[in-house]
Order: structure tokens, then sequence, then C-alpha cells
């Protein structure tokens, strides 16, 4: 066994028998509809039948997965900085995250636009609820991340994952994405857990800068000019103040299939400047910073914060929220009446949560579309 079978992805070798599960499955149509649309089902089981690779599967499938979703729910897609990285190098892309699946999906479609390899992806552990999820997501170059447990157990999944991490740029010459945080921002405020840096250092941990430093962290900024599953989050928002939510079964599929058919207007993503050695040189001299200690991973915690929240692409909704939570006119200029209306027409549907309380709802999800504004000033 590798050391790393538990977590990785398929190899070429595993993909054929994948394709035959993921052809058998009974939602195979359903979704065969919607990446090949018009198309006879049984010509395009024989075409996923043919996939000998990670390759393949990718180009042919996960490819089209990207347009169809850019054709049917994106007015814009654009992206920038990818021209001040090298095809030849391999990067640890370390996103905000406001969708479940589209973050990671159209950052390897403008990757793949460019001429660059597309990555390996993390991919918690909590949405492998099925066989059908977890067949398409390892063909995808997915890999594994366990989340919970006791303390002993989350240390080893937490030193696993930094291993294989640096395991994948490294030696097999694989680029990462991974989440700034655990999980989706909800409340539309992008900041970096520091825990994740921790974690990037844990597998080599008495060289803090050259830690950090040899996985190449490129800091990527997302913008969505309708927030993905913005009901969705409020009323989750709603429901976790005071309490511990719990997510029901199925869940996580529902916020999976709200986030690729729901309109999403202007979508940018930014790949900003690289977390250079020397940047991690300075911090790691700063007072109290000395030999990887907290204050140094949530300084570069916070570097990487800065970096992804200028480059974050304000929209006219963001604005109108924001002079609508204060009572004011600010950023009037940003945007017209008919966008206006047409937001507040927006907002209007928490009435449709089936929670009495509107005006709570009504609030916590115009701060979901200000507060990128708040981060951008702070």
């Amino acid at each position: 066994m590798n050391k790393f079978d538990d977590i990785r992805p398929f190899y070429d070798s595993e993909i054929p028998a994948a394709m035959a599960r993921i052809a058998e499955s009974e939602h195979f149509p359903l979704l065969a509809q919607y990446v090949y649309p018009g198309q006879d089902i049984e010509k395009v089981k024989q075409l996923l039948r043919q996939f000998t690779n990670v390759y393949d599967f990718q180009h042919e499938v996960m490819r089209c997965v990207s347009e169809q979703v850019i054709a049917r729910s994106i007015t814009h897609f654009t992206f920038d900085g990818i021209e001040a990285l090298d095809p030849q190098k391999r990067y640890l892309f370390v996103s905000n995250h406001r969708d479940i699946m589209l973050d990671a999906c159209l950052l390897q479609y403008a990757l793949w636009q460019c001429g660059h390899e597309t990555t390996e992806i993390t991919f918690g552990a909590n949405l492998m609820s099925s066989p059908l999820v977890i067949d398409i997501g390892k063909a995808n170059k997915m890999f594994r991340v366990e989340r919970g447990g006791t303390p002993r157990e989350f240390y080893h999944s937490s030193m696993h994952l930094s291993e294989y991490i640096r395991h994948c740029i490294t030696e097999k010459h694989q680029s990462v994405w991974i989440a700034q945080r655990n999980g989706r921002t909800k409340e539309g405020i992008d900041q970096t857990d520091q825990g994740i840096i921790k974690m990037f250092g844990m597998s080599r941990p008495k060289q803090p800068v050259e830690a950090l430093s040899e996985l190449n962290i490129v800091p990527v900024s997302i913008s969505y000019e309708w927030e993905s599953c913005d009901l969705l989050k409020a009323r989750e928002l709603y429901l976790s103040r005071g309490t511990k939510y719990v997510k029901q079964p199925g869940e996580d599929l529902n916020s999976i299939l709200t986030g690729i058919m729901q309109p999403k207007g202007a979508v940018h993503i930014t790949f900003c400047p690289i977390i250079t050695a020397d940047e991690l040189q300075e911090l790691a001299v700063a007072p109290g910073c000395e030999g990887g200690s907290s204050d140094y991973h949530r300084a570069v915690a916070h570097l990487i914060d800065q970096r992804i929240n200028s480059a974050y692409r304000l929209s006219p909704n963001n604005y109108i929220a924001y002079d609508l939570l204060e009572g004011g006119d600010t950023y009037a200029d940003r945007y017209t009446d008919e966008q206006r209306q047409a937001f507040e027409q927006h907002v209007a549907k928490v009435g449709t949560l089936g929670i009495s309380d509107t005006e709570a709802l009504r609030h916590i999800l115009l701060g979901i579309y200000a507060n990128p504004i708040k981060s951008k000033k702070a």
C-alpha cells in the first residue's frame, strides 16, 4: 500500500472501473442530461467507458461541466493574474471559499484555458456521502480531508494532510487547491484560519520559512456578483444563533446543486501574487514570530487575507447592501435604481425561508453582501 492510499485521488489505472460504476449509477441520466444536453444517454455511457485516465475525464467531462455552468448561470466569467504564474511550476492555491464545488471547479477551468495543468483538490470527508460522489470526486483529482475526531486523531490527520500536500507539490509535481478555512464562509467574510497555515508547516516543523516557501503559496480571490446559496446561508446563520447548527441529511448535496443552478451574475477569479520566501522571512523574524509560533502562523494568514480581500471584485449588489444596512447612500454612485430594485426584490425572498423573523434574516443577508466592503476597508 502507498502511504497515502487512504486519501489520494484515483490513479489512471483505476479510472476504467470508476467510469463503469458512474455509468451504471441510477443518477447518471440526470447528470448526463446536464453535462451533455440533448445527447443519447447510451452514447454518453459509451463515451464514459472509453476513458482510461484522469486527463480524459477532466477534459471531456469536468470541462463540459464548467462550460455548462458558465453558459447557464454566469453572465461573465473572467480571471486575471495567471500570467504571472509559470505553467511548469507547481503551486498551493489558497482560496476564499464561497461555493462547495464551483470555487475549485472554475479555477480548474481557468488553469486549463491558459495551458496550466489542473490541481489536486481538497475534498471534505463529510461530502463523500455516496459511492457516486466518491467516484466522481476521486476521478477529478480530489483527495480526502478528515475533519473532527479526538485531539489525537485530529493531530494525526492534520500531519497526514500536510505530508500529502508537500508530497503532491515537491514529488508528484501536482499543484493543490485548498480553501482558506474549514468550510465555506457563510457571512461574507473571507478570513484565513491560522490553523491551516500551521498544518502546512507540520511536515517540516524545524524550518518554518522553508516549510511554506517550497509550497509556492498563491492566494486566490473568487468573487460572485450573486453570492452562492445566499438564502440558504442566511437561514443557517439565523438558526446557528446561540446554538450549534446541525445539518440535515442531504443538505450538502442541496447546497451543491443550488450553487450550480442558481444565477450567479458576473464571476471573477484573481490569482494573487505568490507569497515569497523574503516575505515569509520578514514575518518570521518579527517579535513573537520566531520558530514558527502561533504569531507567525497568524501573520502569514493575515498576509493571505490582505491579498484575497484587496483582489475581491465588488459588484453593485455589495454597494447596495452596504447602503441598505447602514441606512445611507454612501455608494449611490456605484449602482442604478434598477439594480437596487432588483436586489431588494431578491432580499425579499427571505420571506420564503419558513422563518417568521424576516427582519433578522434580511439583516443577515445584507451583511453577507456588505461584509466584503468592510473587509476591504479594514
